[in-house]
């Protein structure tokens, strides 16, 4: 009989954890990747920026997987809503959840609940199209916006703010979201780090981005791009030299504006209705952490978005830990027959391809334990059944493709490169042939 395996989460850690099955137990298993949305792929298809079109292709890899003859995927299945973890142990011989981080940090500042703050997670997902955000969710009014945060997803937002929208037309950016970024009044975004230059999070070669748009000037302050380099890794350094090359040039009088600022900490969001402004106060180091100087400034912005880290969500009835805000494990096992991948594994480290050694570790895992020893038989229920009893129709592969399909035939009715994402999940439904 063969092993049957639930995985929760159809992003790279799940589809990557079905691969590792598929490899090491071979024929010997079957494996059901459950999704809340219709769409799988997670954080390549909602997370990745869309004119980063060289990362995105990670989702032909991913594909191949899901067409693998004994991997199954069903979407528009919710973990907590419509199965439990006791359902799919009944149905399943192990479950191994891959929800990933969900959520951003928050900051902890006054004003933090204002209108007009909100996490940078939101607005990647609204620029990526993930139907959790309609488009009315971000109305670009305000001239200018505070991005804090030096990392990666910070030099994203940043990016898709000062672009135009005719510099975005060839991605898969929904229209109607295209729409409101070509209506954009923001002329100046700030992009905030409490410690130096030699600390971002950001990559040289998506630092050097910023420098090649040709709607925006980048400016940083010639004393906040100081720093020693001296026995740092190269990467830093390179980092710290492009800035400097920055704050040493002059404004070329372009629409927009990037401001890059180090040692300046958010103290407290302004405003009453909404956001009216960024207080910051300057910072220095103290035996290795950050403390403030006394000295303030007070930024006339009318949007924060705040990318200062992310974590994961419990899950109904899975272990939790709130001090490391990941599911506690040993080497991907969490206890009989329930295991875990990716961020919910191991925190927000990483890049999406480190996720394919931690899935394979996880999966060795599981089939030590799983695999010859002499159990009893341990799933009884039937999935198909179960859902069809609760009222729950998955997507199917078949219908994610036809989503697929009806994202290019509009992308050529646009005269839009290759897709062009449908926004909300009645479109989803009703391309799928619902």
């Amino acid at each position: 009989m063969s092993l049957r395996v639930a995985i929760v989460g159809s992003g790279p850690a799940g589809i990557y954890t079905a691969e590792a099955l598929t490899k090491q137990a071979g024929a010997g298993v079957e494996v059901d990747v459950l999704e809340r949305l219709p769409t799988p792929y997670g954080l390549v298809r909602y997370g990745v920026a869309p004119d980063h079109t060289s990362i995105k292709s990670i989702a032909g890899y991913l594909r191949r997987v899901l067409e693998l003859p004994n991997v199954r995927f069903l979407g528009g299945v919710e973990f907590g809503r419509d199965v439990g973890a006791a359902d799919l142990l009944g149905c399943y011989d192990a479950v191994v959840y891959c929800t990933g981080a969900m959520v951003d940090r928050r900051m902890g500042i006054p004003g933090e609940d204002l209108p007009g703050s909100v996490a940078a997670t939101d607005f990647v997902n609204w620029y990526c199209g993930h139907p959790d955000m309609p488009a009315d969710r971000f109305v670009l009014d305000c001239p200018e916006v505070a991005v804090v945060g030096v990392g990666n997803v910070a030099v994203d937002v940043v990016r898709i703010l000062a672009k135009t929208a005719e510099e975005l037309r060839a991605t898969d950016v929904p229209e109607e979201v295209l729409a409101r970024l070509a209506g954009s009044r923001v002329r100046t975004v700030h992009m905030i780090g409490r410690r130096g230059p030699e600390h971002a999070k950001f990559t040289l070669k998506e630092l050097r981005e910023l420098g090649e748009l040709a709607n925006a000037d980048v400016c940083v302050r010639r004393e906040e791009a100081v720093a020693d380099v001296t026995g740092l890794p190269r990467q830093v350094r390179g980092n710290v030299e492009v800035l400097r090359g920055w704050a040493a040039r002059d404004p070329a009088g372009r629409p927009r504006r990037l401001e890059v600022r180090f040692w300046m900490r958010p103290v407290e969001i302004l405003g009453e209705d909404r956001v009216t402004g960024l207080r910051l106060e300057r910072t220095r180091l103290e035996g290795g952490r950050v403390v403030g100087t006394g000295e303030f400034e007070t930024l006339p912005v009318g949007m924060v978005l705040r990318s200062v880290g992310y974590r994961s969500v419990p899950l109904p009835g899975v272990p939790f830990s709130e001090e490391t805000m990941t599911v506690p494990n040993e080497a991907g096992r969490v206890r009989d027959r329930e295991y875990v991948a990716g961020w919910l594994k191991r925190g927000p480290t990483g890049v999406i391809g480190t996720n394919k050694s931690d899935a394979a570790e996880t999966v060795r895992t599981l089939l030590a334990d799983l695999t010859g020893l002499a159990r009893d038989p341990v799933r009884r229920g039937d999935i198909d059944a179960l859902l069809a009893s609760r009222g729950v129709s998955p997507i199917t592969y078949r219908e994610w493709l036809a989503i697929e399909a009806a994202e290019a035939d509009l992308a050529r009715s646009l005269g839009r490169g290759e897709r062009v994402k449908l926004l909300g999940l009645a479109a989803m439904h009703a391309a799928s042939g619902r």
